[in-house]
C-alpha cells in the first residue's frame, strides 16, 4: 500500500486517562487554528470536513478556549449539527486574567457552554496558570468552592490547568490543588524549557493525564530549517515527515497521554494520524534518538547564550525566570523572532503583570553567576535579552488589555475578605 493510501486508511492510536481508564485519542485536535475564510472568521465548511474526518478516524479530544476568537462557537455548531457531541471530549479554558470576582467564574463558564452548545465540559482548564500567586488570587475569590459545585453538578467532569512559566513555579502549582490533568508545552527542540521533562514526569508520577501543546512549535518543526530537514530526510526513516518525527518523539514517552495539534488542512490531519501508527512508548531506537540530537543541534547552533536549562541559577532573588528568558532569546535567532518573542511572553508571565518574571527584573546582584555550571555572565546576557525582546511597552500594554491594576486587585481582596 502506498504511503498516501496508508495515511488515508489509518486510525489514531488511543491512550488511557490514568485516573479514569477512559480511552483518549493520542492525537487531540487543537482548535485555535481552524481554517480561515477569505472575508474573516472561520471557514465553517472546511472546518467541518476536518472535524468529521478526525472523529471518523478516532480523534475524540478537542481543545479550545474562551479567548480563542470564534473557536468555541465554530466547534459547538459543528458538533451539534452532526450529532457528534457524545463521541468526543471537549476541553476548554477559564482565563485567569479575566476573573476578578466569584461571579466572573460563572459568567465565563456559562458563555462557554452556550457557545459550545453543551451542558458540560469534559476537561476544563485554568488557562495559562503561570505562577502560584495567580492561583492564590483565584483561591481568594472562591474558585475551589466554585469548582466543587460544578463537579458535583456534573457540569465539569475533569479539572486541570495549562502552564507557561518556570519549572520552579510549575512544581509548586502542581501541589497546590488536587488536579486531574495538566497541559504543558513540550517538544524535542526545547525539552528542558518551561515545565520540561521534569514537569512531565512529575505529572505522571501523580497519576494524571498529560496533555501536550505546541508539539511542533506552532508548525515550525513541521517545516523546519533546511539543515534540519536534511538531517531528518537522511535518516533510515526517510518516509517520516518532519511533523511525524516531532510527534513520534513525544509518543515514545509513556507519560504522554494526548498531543494537541492545530490542524487546518486535511493533509496535516492525515499526516499526524499517521504518526501515531506503531508509535508505542519505547518504539524509537538509540539511532533514532541520535537523529533528534542532530536535528536539535542544527537549530540550536544559532543560540547566542550557552544556557542548558539546568536551572541551577534559580531561584533568582528578584524572581527572574532565567532559563525561560534565555530559551526564548535563543529561539529568536534559531527559529524566528516572532516565535521567540511569543515564547518569551508566555515564559515570563507577561499576561499576568503582577507575577512578571522577565529580564528587566534583573538588578545585577550576581547570585546566579556563582551557581551557573556554564560560567555564563547571566546579568550581562539578561540585559541583551531585555533589549531584544523585553520591550518597554510590553507590560503596560498587557496590563491595559487585561484590565489588571489596583482597582481589580482591590476587588479581589474585598471578595477574599467576604
Amino acid at each position: 500500500m502506498a504511503v498516501q493510501e496508508k495515511l488515508e486508511a489509518a486510525r489514531v492510536q488511543t491512550r488511557l486517562d490514568p485516573q479514569t481508564g477512559q480511552p483518549l485519542s493520542a492525537l487531540g485536535f487543537g482548535c485555535m487554528r481552524f481554517p480561515r475564510a477569505l472575508g474573516g472568521g472561520h471557514d465553517s465548511a472546511k472546518t467541518a470536513q476536518l472535524i468529521l474526518e478526525a472523529v471518523e478516524r478516532g480523534v475524540n479530544y478537542f481543545d479550545t478556549a474562551y479567548i480563542y476568537g470564534g473557536s468555541e462557537e465554530t466547534l459547538g455548531g459543528i458538533l451539534e449539527a452532526h450529532r457528534l457531541r457524545d463521541r468526543v471530549n471537549i476541553a476548554t479554558k477559564l482565563p485567569a486574567f479575566g476573573c476578578n470576582s466569584y461571579e466572573d467564574f460563572d459568567r465565563i463558564f456559562n458563555e462557554s457552554l452556550r457557545r459550545l452548545r453543551t451542558d458540560h465540559i469534559d476537561y476544563y482548564l485554568i488557562h495559562n496558570l503561570g505562577a502560584p500567586g495567580t492561583w492564590d488570587r483565584l483561591t481568594g475569590l472562591g474558585i475551589e468552592r466554585w469548582i466543587a459545585g460544578k463537579k458535583a453538578s456534573g457540569q465539569i467532569r475533569r479539572i486541570g490547568f495549562s502552564f507557561h512559566g518556570s519549572k520552579t513555579n510549575f512544581m509548586r502549582l502542581l501541589d497546590m490543588y488536587p488536579w486531574e490533568f495538566v497541559q504543558i508545552q513540550y517538544n524535542y527542540l526545547n525539552p528542558l524549557d518551561q515545565a520540561g521533562v521534569d514537569g512531565l514526569r512529575a505529572i505522571a508520577a501523580k497519576g494524571l493525564a498529560v496533555i501536550i501543546m505546541e508539539p511542533l512549535l506552532g508548525g515550525k518543526l513541521a517545516n523546519p530549517p533546511k539543515k534540519t530537514a536534511a538531517v531528518l530526510a537522511g535518516s533510515p526513516h526517510s518516509d517520516w515527515s518532519p511533523a511525524q518525527w516531532g510527534m513520534r518523539w513525544l509518543l515514545n514517552q509513556p507519560e504522554v497521554t494526548v498531543i494537541l495539534s492545530g490542524m487546518n488542512a486535511m493533509d496535516q490531519l492525515r499526516d499526524n494520524i499517521g504518526a501515531t501508527q506503531n508509535a508505542e512508548p519505547g518504539h524509537l531506537t538509540a539511532d533514532d534518538m541520535a537523529v533528534f540530537d542532530k536535528a536539535r543541534a542544527s537549530i540550536t547552533d544559532a543560540n547566542r547564550v550557552r544556557c542548558t536549562g539546568c536551572a541551577y541559577c534559580l531561584p533568582c532573588p528578584k524572581g527572574v525566570n532565567i532559563p525561560g528568558c534565555f530559551a526564548a532569546y535563543n529561539m529568536t535567532y534559531g527559529v524566528s523572532y516572532f516565535d521567540g518573542f511569543k515564547n518569551y511572553l508566555t515564559a515570563v508571565g507577561a499576561s499576568d503583570p503582577d507575577h512578571y518574571s522577565g529580564a528587566r527584573r534583573c538588578v545585577g546582584c550576581g547570585v546566579c553567576v556563582k551557581k551557573c555550571p556554564q560560567s555564563i555572565a547571566i546579568p550581562d546576557e539578561l540585559r541583551r535579552v531585555a533589549r531584544r525582546v523585553d520591550l518597554p511597552f510590553m507590560l503596560p500594554a498587557f496590563r491595559l488589555f487585561f484590565g489588571r491594576g489596583k482597582k481589580n486587585r482591590k476587588r479581589a481582596e474585598d471578595a477574599a475578605n467576604g
